[in-house]
């Protein structure tokens, strides 16, 4: 168990090595370039999705995939990374990790076809499944209590930091240089990440011997990886095409095997027992509802600016440039924010935010100034920024450190999974409303499908506020 002893600015770790002031700085600073380089991606590929899709000559449907079964992966790998993480120790684990995301990156720029680049970017996913949830377990793990909330928000601060400029750059490079260079930019950055990690990281987590569970490994990857699979095709395909209907079943039933197994292991592959603990389970719904509409709103954004509107990729980055600077702001402020107001308050506004921004979207139209659009996906970004961190501190905090590992993984794996279905959906929807209204609604049937989308997601939101109100307990901070 880790226990924490103030020696002139050095921590204690038992079983582990000195945590020095210098040490903790340097490795908080090697994850959140690491973060940034890797997160660049997230928002850049979505700027960068309609090129994409006319240089390879596919659909939008197809396109999405690109940025869903990067989720899916992620969430496939993530459960793995709880035996990963306490079975290997910290500083390899983390440098694998990171020149498995390099290989990736240079797949994706040499890819000759669509199905090269899928490779490539499921391996990036494979390593920043690792990264992601390494990152947490770190920092919550070498930082006292009192200052877990503040180290969370500029955490939170470099997953949020590639919106601060990854759309705007990208559409300027994608118009200037070509949609490749989103690719070569991460992959520098990354490149130097490496190098200073040899440096800067440490074996900071405890590890076990520990036997792998390939059998629960397979079924948590069947699980989520037919789930999300399923719902994907639903709009391409409809519910009862047995390329939608058979991952479904097959996902289903396998979580249903998957979830028995882990309760009946003495050592289970993935604990699951801590969705006893509320806060823990309640931060898990929050961060999966939350992740399900910002995936999908992140991803319709650029569609709807250079599909529907016919603008350049440096408009799109233009527009959500907005929202990307008040998210880098709130970000380190939502940990401050936590501390004063409690997870509640803040769940509160921040759904109600994301309620409006999407009601917003919902009636915006041909002729609708590009400002609106943007003031409204800022709205958006600013609740995005005080749920996510807070989310993830709050109830990963509920547990105890032998737990951290199995919560991260758990937390992070089923938010991901979610906001691969979330964009599916929207998509989805948005395809499927354009095509059945193209005979009503002309050359207006793609931003209709964008209305009816953002209907749906205002829906959700409702959902959310409800949950906000109902789920959080105003005596829990």
């Amino acid at each position: 168990m880790l226990r924490y002893r103030n020696l002139k600015g050095t921590y204690h770790m038992s079983n582990a090595v000195r945590i020095t002031d210098r040490r903790r700085s340097l490795i908080l600073l090697n994850i959140l370039i690491t973060c940034i380089a890797s997160s660049f991606l997230a928002t850049a590929l979505s700027t960068a999705l309609p090129p994409i899709i006319a240089n390879y000559n596919i659909d939008i449907a197809t396109g999405q995939w690109l940025t869903s079964a990067y989720s899916l992966a992620m969430g496939i790998m993530m459960p793995l990374t709880a035996f990963l993480i306490t079975r290997f120790p910290t500083k390899n684990l983390y440098l694998v990790a990171i020149a498995l995301f390099l290989i990736g990156l240079a797949v994706c720029i040499f890819a000759p076809n669509f199905t090269v680049m899928m490779v490539g970017r499921i391996l990036q996913a494979c390593s920043n499944g690792i990264t992601t949830s390494m990152a947490q377990v770190v920092l919550l793990s070498i930082y006292p209590p009192e200052k877990q909330g503040a180290v969370m928000g500029w955490y939170g601060l470099s997953v949020g930091a590639a919106p601060v400029i990854a759309p705007t750059l990208a559409g300027i490079l994608v118009d200037s240089l070509g949609w490749k260079t989103i690719f070569i930019i991460p992959f520098f950055i990354l490149l130097l990440s490496l190098i200073c990690a040899f440096v800067a990281f440490d074996n900071v987590l405890e590890t076990r011997k520990q036997s792998f569970d390939i059998i629960s490994f397979i079924l948590s990857g069947l699980g989520f990886g037919g789930i999300t699979l399923g719902v994907g095709n639903i709009s391409s395909s409809g519910i009862t095409n047995p390329i939608t209907f058979i991952p479904l079943v097959i996902g289903i039933v396998t979580i249903i095997i998957f979830v028995w197994r882990q309760l009946s292991l003495e050592q289970p592959f993935l604990e699951l027992r801590i969705f006893r603990y509320k806060k823990f389970a309640v931060s898990v719904i929050g961060s999966m509802i939350l992740y399900f509409i910002m995936m999908g709103g992140s991803l319709l954004m650029p569609v709807y600016v250079q599909s529907v509107l016919g603008r350049s990729a440096t408009i799109s980055g233009l527009v959500t440039l907005p929202g990307s600077l008040v998210m880098a702001f709130v970000s380190p402020v939502a940990g401050k924010l936590y501390n004063k107001m409690g997870m509640k308050k803040l769940a509160v506004i921040g759904s109600i935010g994301l309620l409006l921004g999407s009601i917003g979207m919902s009636l915006v139209g041909l002729d609708t100034p590009l400002i609106v659009p943007a003031l409204l996906n800022a709205l958006r970004c600013i609740a995005i920024g005080c749920l996510m961190m807070p989310f993830v501190t709050w109830g990963i905090g509920s547990l105890e450190n032998k737990h951290t590992a199995h919560g991260s993984a758990l937390l992070t794996s089923l938010r991901t999974i979610s906001g691969a279905v979330g964009s599916a959906v929207f998509v989805g929807i948005m395809n499927a409303v354009a095509v059945s209204s193209a005979a009503q609604y002309g050359e207006k049937a793609g931003i209709h499908g964008m209305n009816i989308a953002f209907v749906v997601m205002s829906v959700v939101s409702v959902i959310m506020v409800m949950f906000a109100v109902i789920g959080i307990s105003s005596k829990e901070r």
